[in-house]
């Protein structure tokens, strides 16, 4: 879908009368539609092609040869099984970028699947996110898919700008495992650094104070004065300039050692005032804070440039969040996310099949 956004012409593969499974992920739906699959899929057309079948393989092969990119998701060797790997791609087309995204690469045990919240456990992603002195817990949203799809978007435009210079296409692999463990960043630089096990550290930020929500009159702010600079900054609009000469606190590194009596003092000062008027204060001087939103309120915060409006065929106006990017002067509408095997008798013939040869396919599947 990134690679929509950006431009691209996709054609998604499904198989017949079932399809992407998160068409079943639900409640909820709308219409029958899956607000799963609503998310991730719009600027794609569907085509439903069982690829154990040998008419089906060949119009992919054939859709495959037209194609500069092609990506796919299977267990590490499902691909070759089918007869659809790389080498056998990349003979129908010498200049294919063919991308590969697994759950855990060629790690053992071979084949092994591959879901967010499962590498979110093997990753130490759970190990770090939850209270300091509750369970480990996943992340509010599949957030290793969606760095995995961020990783593969990159790496295919990087593999392009190659094939403009070599001719030659190339095999990229991305894996759910390697983008969680990158994604861990500091922390995993942490635990190589002093070879122990990473703690948790709930809404506070393990090397930064303060870091955290801390209350106000009547709710949560949450407060991120990341430097001497921005934590004088605080002290100034709170009124507690004396937390300045406190040795506890005259570093950030003396602030992370006594985050908890710092937690104190601040939310003292912050009980005299709502929440909404110290985020207008503190913002006023450049302090970062903000008001812990519920997702609705947040995307209804951001305004209407958050949100793309694209005409489904069983929804009708259907409001989709664009994804981050945007490219000046590109501001064309988008396919809405399509229905299963909506578009495989159009792809196809623009593939060159015959009509007669898509009617075998089609009866094939």
């Amino acid at each position: 879908m990134v690679l929509s956004d950006l431009g691209a012409d996709v054609v998604k593969i499904e198989r017949p009368g079932v399809g992407d499974e998160t068409r079943t992920w639900g409640p909820p739906f709308v219409e029958g539609e899956s607000a799963y699959f609503l998310s991730v899929n719009r600027g794609k057309r569907s085509v439903e092609l069982d690829l154990r079948g040998e008419l089906s393989r060949v119009a992919f092969l054939r859709l495959a040869a037209g194609a500069d990119v092609v990506v796919e998701n299977f267990r590490p060797g499902g691909a070759d099984a089918l007869g659809v790997g790389f080498e056998r791609v990349r003979a129908v087309s010498p200049r294919i970028v063919y991308c590969s995204i697994t759950g855990f690469g060629d790690r053992e045990p071979a084949g092994r699947p591959g879901y967010d919240f499962v590498i979110q456990a093997e990753s130490g992603l759970m190990s770090i996110t939850g209270p300091a002195e509750g369970e480990p817990s996943k992340v509010g949203v599949a957030v290793v898919d969606v760095l995995a799809g961020l990783n593969a978007a990159v790496a295919i435009l990087a593999a392009l700008r190659r094939r403009d210079e070599t001719g030659e296409g190339e095999h990229v692999e991305v894996s759910l495992l390697d983008s969680a463990l990158s994604g861990l960043v500091n922390v995993a630089q942490s635990v190589l650094v002093t070879g122990a096990e990473a703690p948790r550290f709930g809404n506070a930020h393990r090397s930064v104070a303060p870091y955290e929500p801390l209350q106000a009159q009547d709710g949560l702010v949450a407060i991120a004065a990341a430097n001497d600079g921005l934590f004088a900054k605080l002290c100034g609009v709170l009124g507690r300039a004396d937390l300045l000469d406190d040795e506890r606190f005259a570093s950030n590194a003396a602030r992370v050692e006594h985050r908890a009596e710092l937690a104190a003092e601040l939310e003292q000062a912050l009980a005299s005032r709502p929440a909404d008027e110290w985020i207008e204060l503190l913002t006023a001087e450049g302090v970062p804070a903000g008001k812990i939103r519920g997702v609705l309120d947040a995307l209804e915060a951001a305004g209407p440039e958050t949100i793309v409006t694209v005409q489904h065929p069983a929804v009708g106006p259907l409001d989709l969040v664009r994804t981050a990017s945007r490219v000046t002067g590109d501001d064309a509408p988008t396919l809405p996310p399509p229905r299963l095997g909506e578009h495989t008798r159009e792809v196809l013939a623009k593939a060159g099949l015959e009509e007669a040869e898509i009617d075998a396919v089609i009866a094939e599947n």
